[in-house]
Order: structure tokens, then sequence, then C-alpha cells
């Protein structure tokens, strides 16, 4: 995500460290280029006016350019800028005073409304919450079908009564439910449109009027840019929203709407989809996501991500194994599969401060489709090949390349590659243990080229 932006806003600033010394005539060819990369990410333009004109009144009107480090405070009030820009922080849902707390999820076709719904759904469950999932969108049966379907998935109760009814007797009828069934969240998923017209916003305001809603959330698609702000200024002037929840974020390399919404409509991002899978869906941070904007990475979404795939049991055995050089393939694909829970490795490098700036500099590719041949070949081994990789000898090889559906050459790369790490592993704790650190040049993890 943001990656074409992210690109042009670290060259800009990589220029201006380039200078040391800073004249306001540097300032003003750098946000000339910030305007560019922006208006070029489909921002729109008045936010990216307004955005531009606040740094250069605060970079010139504080005096920073006669401070001791000029390009880093330039680029701290660019975060800062953005930040505000994003929301400047993260916005909960609401929670009714009575349970339970109901949500209209609203959106047109398309936006992976339905999808998203289930998402919250999922969210809310491993929060220790008990959502319950209601059937609304009464004119296509299969919005009904995909729904369950989803709720079956993850485990959630899913309340209907069938298409073609009134969707205020089903919101009604699904509350009594929710209310005799311990419930603490409601979540009506209503019909959508293929464009915003009178008719929808009439049954969507007699709804909200009818029941007690404590919160309508607008699903709009990030990769639509522009026309996902003008939907979300639309719902919000004809009904009334409360946040938004932006979808397929994950494959919008521009970034756009994220950066408008806030500003256009007021209203914050409250959620983020940022993979198609069910645990897919993250609260919103502006904090974090400027970070990743600017090239910082989120280290604080990386920690979370890896506490949720790794427990702390593991993480010390690890280290145990480590430490005592006893680490084999089974650990290794143990660390795999786990890192991907953790979601797309693209995504989850990302995190890392710098990351993208030394793939860039050393020519870094992350190849998912690598780590599937490796995962193939270490599981076409034998326990005792796993265990004890220097056995394979050459006919071994060719025995776990048929079977992996890969080549000699990979299998062949996979163990020089791990006995790489496994010998770096050793200088490390080793130089722990007397004291010194000696860097381990030239390694990378098996998954990059």
């Amino acid at each position: 995500m943001f990656e074409s932006l992210t690109e042009k806003l670290q060259s800009i600033f990589g220029r201006l460290r380039s200078r040391g010394v800073l004249t306001e005539e540097d300032v003003n060819d750098a946000l000339r280029e910030v305007r560019r990369a922006l208006l070029e990410a489909d921002v729109n333009y008045k936010v990216v006016k307004d955005f531009v004109q606040t740094i250069k009144d605060r970079a010139v009107g504080e005096n920073i350019l006669k401070g001791l480090n000029p390009v880093q405070q330039v680029i701290k009030i660019v975060k800062e800028e953005m930040i505000k820009l994003l929301g400047s922080e993260n916005t909960r849902l609401k929670v009714a005073n009575k349970p339970p707390t109901v949500v209209m999820v609203v959106g047109l076709h398309g936006s992976g409304k339905t999808t998203n719904i289930a998402k919250l759904a999922n969210l809310l469950k491993k929060q220790g919450r008990r959502p319950l999932l209601v059937a609304g969108d009464v004119y296509r049966p299969a919005a009904i079908k995909q729904l369950k379907t989803l709720g079956e998935q993850i485990g959630v109760d899913v309340f209907d009564i069938g298409e073609r009814q009134d969707v205020v007797a089903v919101a009604k009828a699904a509350l009594a439910y929710a209310k005799s069934n311990g419930h603490d969240y409601v979540l009506i998923d209503v019909a959508g449109r293929l464009h915003i017209d009178q008719e929808m916003m009439g049954e969507l305001k007699k709804l909200r009027s009818s029941i007690d809603v404590t919160e309508v959330l607008l699903v709009v698609d990030a990769m639509t840019g522009q026309d996902a702000v003008n939907v979300a200024k639309e719902f919000d002037e004809s009904l009334g929203i409360d946040g938004v929840i932006l979808t397929k974020l994950d494959s919008d390399a521009r970034g756009g709407a994220a950066l408008s919404v806030r500003a256009v409509t007021g209203k914050p991002i409250k959620f983020v989809g940022t993979s198609e899978k069910m645990d897919g869906l993250e609260p919103f941070y502006p904090d974090r996501m400027a970070s990743r904007i600017i090239g910082m990475g989120d280290v604080l979404g990386f920690i979370e991500k890896a506490e949720e795939a790794f427990t702390k049991e593991q993480a010390l055995e690890m280290e145990r194994k480590l430490r005592e050089n006893t680490f084999d393939l089974n650990d290794y694909l143990a660390q795999v599969q786990q890192m991907r829970r953790m979601g797309p490795l693209e995504e989850i490098l990302s995190m890392i401060p710098g990351f993208k700036s030394l793939r860039q500099l050393k020519n870094i590719e992350v190849d998912e489709k690598e780590i599937d041949h490796q995962v193939a070949i270490i599981q076409s081994m034998t326990p005792e090949e796993r265990r004890d990789p220097s056995i394979l000898n050459a006919s071994r090889r060719r025995r776990i390349a048929a079977g992996s559906g890969t080549s000699v050459q990979e299998v062949n790369r996979l163990i020089n590659q791990f006995n790489d790490m496994k010998r770096m592993m050793k200088a490390i704790t080793g130089a722990e243990r007397s004291g010194k650190r000696r860097g381990a040049s030239g390694f990378q993890f098996p998954f990059m080229q």
C-alpha cells in the first residue's frame, strides 16, 4: 500500500538530506514535488493545497531552517501534518449505554460490504464480544447466502427471516433475538445499489429512525480513489455516517482515498481492509499509517502481529534452539508458517523501518512463490532429513526435487541458505557470550532474492 507515494517522498527527503543546510527555496522546491506526488496519488486537490501550505507556513514561520537539523525538522512537520490529515488518533466503535450496540453497515455494490461486515464480526469475536450478523440485504438472496457462509466460517451467528421482507421488521426481530440470546453487538448488512439513489437513501433513513442505531459505518473501496471520497461525502450528507471502513487498502499503491476521506467528510476511517482473509480487517491508526507513508515503518503494528502469531513459549523455545545451535528445518518450517499467519510478507516487512530503502539499495525482492517452493521442499523430506540436512546426498536431493515439483538447484539453494543462517546465528550467540558482536555480511533470508 502507498508504495508509489512512499518511494517518491523518500526520494524527495533523500535529496533534502544531501543538502544539509536548507534555504527557503530548497523547501519550496521540495514542497512542489510533494504536491505533485500527492496529486499523482489521487489525493483531493484542495486537501493537497491546504496540506502543502500548512507545511510551508510551519517550516518557514517557526525558524526551523535556522535550527541544528532543519531537514529532520521538515520531515517531522510533514509527518505531523499527515497524521492530522488522516485523523490524528484511532477512533473506536461507539458502545451503546445499554446493550446491544447496533451497527448499520452501508455501501455500494462491489465495495466489499458483506465480506467486511463478517470481518468486523470476526474482529469483535477475537476481542471477546458476542456479535450477531443480520442479513438485512433482503433484495439479494446471494447476499443472505454469502453472509451465512461467512458466519459459519468464523463461528458467528447469522440472523435472517428470508428474502423480500421489510428490512425494518428484520432489524427489530434481530434486536429481540440478540437481547434474549446475550449478543452484545448487532451488525446489520443492509442492501446496496450500483449507485446512490433516493430510494436507497429513503430505506436507510427509515431503518435508522425505526431502531436505536449506535453507529453507521460506510464501506468504500480504496482502489476507486476520489470516487470513494465522493461516495463517502454523499452518504454522509444524505444519511449521516459515523465512520468509514476502507477496503482493499493492501492493493492501493496510490493511497488517495485514505489521505482524503477524513479531510473532505470530517468522518474518521475506523477500519482498513488489509487482505482478503477473514482476519484482514484492522483498526486504523493515523500515526502508524503516516509513518509507513513517510517510509519510517510501523514498529507497533509489527509487534502486535508478531504477538498474535507467536506465543511467548514459542519465542523462548526458538531462542533456546538458536543459542544451542539445534535449530533444524522443522523449526524453520514452523517459523515460516507462523510468519505467514501474520499476513502477506511484503506488508509485514514494510512495517520494519528502513526496509523499503534497503530493498531499493540492495535490489532485494520478496518472493511469496519462493516461500511456497521452500515449504514444498521441506515437506518432501523425511523426518530424519529435516533434523539433519547434512545427510542430503545427490540422490536424496533429486528425490526431494521431484517430490516437491522443484529443481535440484532450488533444493541446493535452500540448504545452502539455511546453513548460512545457522552459521550466522552461531556467530551471533558466540559473540554475545564473548561480549562482542560481529556482523554476518551477505546473509539474507531464503525468501529474498
